[in-house]
């Protein structure tokens, strides 16, 4: 048999295993260029805000109360920024908000998961009442007054408690977990009963681990919450300064610095002299970089978790 003779067959099967190629209809063409020039606008219109503060945030103040800034700075300047970074108070209040962040993250995927597993099984008899009691809580709501008073009941007012023990379960994210893990086929978790796993072990060795995707974007909803919350320091833990947050540090610079503003001699021009040394800067100027120095911790931790992300957000989709 000559070499040419067993060549063809060989070429035959590898041209059939290749993918063919694709036809560039117009149709198609037409779809990839509106489906392209959709998306790109649509990133435009994201992303222009961002780097329109950014550089609102390093533009002279006074210049920046013109308007008209686009995305690059006119006259630039690092004022606005020694303004904020040269608060007493700011590094103190960035390691709590950081810590705050960090515990209340932790506990609130511990705790919530837990409760999830087990509404998610179908053995538990209880699981539809105490599913549609945490349903109600997200219609009805107590107030903020009867929320101040129970806190204040349980002497949790000026105590590190009032930041993570009313966070440890949300009812969203528990509607979130429930779904995912029922979701998960039964004979992963029968499999594991048989081998001699309790619920417990069941719930961290097996669950938890197949629920990275989803515990990841819901990590990343709740430490967004918990790292822009101020509301909570200023009701419960504005007595002590070593319990202050970063954004409530911010939102007291913020408004100090409007009030200055209101009263400057100055309307026109609308400037306030605030921080260390009488630096002269504007509330607008202020506020976009308060706004930066608040928004890139959460900026620097979404790329490690974007590869959970999306996989995270289509919940329901079974397990092979």
């Amino acid at each position: 048999m000559s070499s040419t003779s067993v060549a063809k067959p060989l070429a035959r099967r590898a041209s059939r295993g290749r993918s063919p190629r694709r036809t560039w209809t117009t149709e198609r063409i037409v779809f990839t260029t509106l489906n392209t020039t959709f998306l790109v606008a649509l990133a435009a219109l994201m992303i222009y805000p961002l780097l329109n503060t950014l550089a609102v945030s390093l533009n002279d103040g006074q210049d920046a109360v013109r308007g008209g800034i686009g995305i690059w700075p006119r006259v630039f300047s690092l004022r606005n920024y020694e303004v904020v970074l040269n608060m007493n108070t700011i590094y103190q209040a960035f390691f709590m908000s950081v810590l705050k962040t960090v515990v209340v993250v932790v506990t609130n995927l511990l705790f919530t998961s837990m409760l999830a597993y087990a509404l998610s099984r179908k053995e538990f008899i209880f699981r539809r009442p105490i599913t549609l009691i945490f349903v109600l809580t997200l219609y009805f709501d107590a107030g903020l007054i009867p929320n101040y008073l129970l806190i204040k009941d349980l002497g949790m007012l000026n105590s590190f408690q009032a930041y993570w023990v009313p966070t440890i379960i949300s009812a969203f994210n528990l509607i979130i977990l429930r779904t995912y893990m029922k979701s998960i086929p039964d004979e992963i978790t029968e499999s594991a009963r048989i081998d001699g796993a309790g619920e417990f072990r069941t719930w961290w060795q097996i669950v938890m681990p197949l629920c990275k995707p989803t515990l990841a974007v819901v990590g990343l909803f709740v430490a967004v919450g918990s790292w822009n919350a101020w509301l909570d320091t200023l009701l419960y833990n504005s007595g002590d300064q070593a319990l202050s947050t970063l954004q409530y540090e911010l939102q007291k610079l913020l408004a100090s610095s409007m009030n200055a503003g209101a009263n400057s001699a100055n309307v026109a021009g609308n400037a306030a002299s605030v921080g260390s040394g009488g630096q002269l800067t504007t509330p607008i100027a202020l506020r976009s970089a308060i706004t930066m120095v608040a928004a890139v911790p959460i900026l620097f931790v979404y790329p490690f978790l974007q590869k959970h992300f999306v996989s995270g957000l289509t919940i329901g989709s079974v397990k092979g």
